[in-house]
């Protein structure tokens, strides 16, 4: 779903808008709200308990929401989800920016069209043959497949070294390679997309351990207290994940306005608006990140407390 967003989305825009992307996202946003809206109609109708908690477990939402309040693996993983969604809306949400604005176009055409040429020769160009659009459309890409062989790595590191630590450690290179992006020249496309692609890989191999973790914090609960409350803990972490999607967004918008970006300009952005954008795409995102990792010094379900809890739960169910 993030490939086909990141890569095609801008072409079908303009295609379904035809150039008027104003138009186009319309069309577009709402055939995905109707696709889905089905498509949760479909899990919600289809959705069956994993764990069935028993009589004796069963509680209210007060107790739920009271054994939150004590659980601080909870509270860290919430606060991590929050700001791990801030940095990818932030660096999602900026690219386009740094694309238009700060990356050298004469450069990125000389880079790109012996791609595009080589996709049209074999026919699968979908990324039109605008430079820009192209180019990111390849960065965004390149840095979501070599994503995909991150999470393949993932579960073999994690059993190995524990969730904490391999989402730890691999959260921080990858936090490497953003920041890596407010050193580089405009005509530097090679180490663009190179650090695009190394960001990918490393972030891709945290993606699953987030919602593992999260689900460890649910046995944690069980384990503390002898209440399963799978339901509420997941659907507070949405409620984080919201939450940072929002707060990017809402922070692209008001760093962009600090630094002066005028969308209306005709005549080009001015060389503080440019910073901005930079900044946006490196630094910026680069902060939240770092305090998520800062916050796993503080998170204690490490691999020993992971299997003595999946060993005593399993005891329990069984008696």
């Amino acid at each position: 779903a993030q490939f086909f967003v990141q890569v095609f989305m801008l072409p079908i825009i303009i295609y379904a808008g035809e150039g008027d992307k104003a138009v186009g996202i319309e069309i577009v946003m709402t055939w995905l709200a109707v696709i889905g809206t089905i498509m949760l109609l479909i899990t919600f109708l289809t959705t069956r308990e994993r764990v069935v908690p028993t009589e004796a477990q069963k509680s209210t939402v007060v107790e739920d929401l009271a054994d939150l309040m004590k659980n601080k693996p909870w509270i860290i993983m919430l606060v991590l989800t929050t700001l791990t969604f801030v940095s990818l809306a932030m660096k999602g949400g900026s690219y386009v920016y740094y694309f238009e604005n700060y990356i050298d176009a004469s450069r990125l055409t000389s880079f790109i069209n012996p791609v595009l040429e080589f996709l049209s020769s074999v026919g699968i160009n979908f990324f039109g043959n605008d430079p820009v659009s192209a180019g990111f459309g390849l960065f965004n890409a390149g840095g979501i497949i070599f994503m995909i062989v991150g999470i393949g790595l993932s579960k073999a590191l994690a059993d190995k070294y524990g969730k904490r630590n391999v989402f730890g450690l691999f959260l921080l290179i990858a936090t490497l390679f953003i920041i890596a992006f407010n050193f580089f020249e405009s005509s530097s496309i090679e180490l663009i997309f190179g650090a695009q692609i190394l960001h990918g890989f490393f972030y891709g191999i945290t993606i699953p351990l987030l919602w593992a973790m999260i689900a460890d914090v649910a046995d944690y609960s069980e384990w503390k207290n002898n209440r399963r409350a799978t339901a509420i803990i997941f659907s507070a972490m949405m409620v984080g994940l919201k939450l940072g999607l929002t707060i990017g967004s809402s922070l692209v918008t008001k760093i962009l306005d600090h630094y002066g970006y005028d969308a209306n300009s005709v005549i080009g952005q001015t060389s503080e608006a440019i910073q901005g954008t930079k900044l946006l795409v490196s630094i910026y995102p680069a902060i939240p990140f770092l305090l998520g990792v800062g916050l796993l010094f503080f998170y204690e379900i490490n691999k020993t407390m992971e299997t003595q809890i999946e060993l005593e739960l399993k005891q329990r169910r069984n008696t």
